[in-house]
């Protein structure tokens, strides 16, 4: 698979086995919560949408359905041509190979901007949030769905997979710092089969981790705790 472009973080999920984080966009969030949420604080319907760190393109098939104009950015080039592959058939889609902090766009460009799960941790993504500062137009919105590692089990794992040096605390200091709102979001995953729920959370997790959150989780259900943020224009 092609490489990504210089100054992306990897993804140590997505980047590495793509098909397995298929199973996961999958399994999260059946009802809609997340873009419900969203929705309710700045509708796209008729907009142009931007999506970074877009990955395989998952989310932009439905994004397309009421925007009237939806690009997807992703660093990773290989990830970014399945995205494309996804969306052939929509006219109004495209992708771009590009980090969140060069966005190949002109400045108030787009209404609603969206970084799901794409490493918007907080302290050190003062560039690409600069990059949304000048690309959404007024009256438009930025939103960051990320874990929340303060609550619950997914919670637990996944403060005991990152490094030692992440703070939930710094985080959310960070981006009160920067003017954004947030929330929490109550998600869950829900799978098929057990083989792809324990396929998920071997990918999301160090191997001790993951094998403890195998050992843990009962049924095809997870709850996924997360926070929404986010800051209009």
């Amino acid at each position: 698979m092609p490489r990504p472009l210089r100054g992306a973080i990897p993804s140590p999920n997505i980047w590495n086995t793509p098909h397995v984080y298929e199973l996961e966009n999958r399994a999260v969030d059946p009802e809609g919560r997340a873009e419900a949420a969203m929705a309710a604080i700045r509708p796209w319907d008729g907009a142009t949408v931007l999506d970074i760190g877009c990955g395989t393109g998952y989310h932009l098939p439905s994004l397309a359905a009421t925007a009237s104009r939806v690009i997807g950015v992703e660093p990773h080039e290989g990830l970014a041509q399945l995205a494309r592959r996804r969306c052939r058939a929509l006219p109004g889609v495209e992708v771009h190979v590009a980090t969140a902090q060069a966005l190949p766009l002109p400045d108030a460009s787009v209404d609603v901007a969206f970084a799901r799960w794409a490493y918007f941790f907080g302290p050190g993504c003062e560039p690409g949030l600069a990059e949304l500062s000048r690309v959404v137009r007024r009256g438009g919105a930025a939103f960051v769905i990320d874990l929340d590692a303060t609550r619950g089990a997914f919670g637990r794992w996944f403060s005991r997979s990152v490094p030692a040096s992440y703070s939930a605390e710094a985080v959310e200091r960070f981006w009160t710092r920067q003017g954004w709102h947030s929330r929490p979001l109550d998600l869950r995953m829900s799978f098929d089969r057990r083989a792809d729920l324990e396929a998920v959370l071997r990918i999301e997790f160090t191997p001790e981790v993951a094998e403890q959150a195998v050992a843990e989780t009962s049924g095809l259900e997870i709850d996924y705790p997360n926070v929404l943020r986010w800051r209009r224009f």
